[in-house]
């Protein structure tokens, strides 16, 4: 999840997201399953921290996240459109328990 500095232009907010999405092409995210939402829809927003955008990945098993996160497209995004302008971010890696799999296929 992603929370910006309060003075960052809606544009560069709208161009991390854009180029995000960007990323499900390759080849380390599993079957291009990887979604951008925002902004959050919690009621009350409070709960949400913040937090205006979030990321969702699959990735076969834990080499893949690591290519994943080592790649230049996403070292490119992250360091173009994010860290410059971030006020705090969460990252949650964890594994999908195969009988779970199902669920994870949109």
């Amino acid at each position: 999840m992603f929370k910006f500095r309060r003075n960052v232009s809606t544009e560069v907010r709208d161009t991390f997201v854009r180029e995000l999405k960007k990323l499900k092409d390759l080849e380390s995210v599993k079957s291009q399953r990887l979604s951008v939402g925002g902004p959050s829809l919690t009621d009350p927003i409070e709960r949400s921290k913040g937090f205006e955008i979030a990321l969702l990945s699959l990735h076969e098993d834990l080499a893949a996240l690591e290519r994943y996160q080592a790649s230049k497209e996403h070292i490119w995004v992250t360091t173009t459109y994010l860290w410059p302008y971030k006020d705090d971010v969460v990252r949650f890696d964890f594994e999908v328990d195969p009988s779970d799999e199902w669920m994870w296929k949109f």
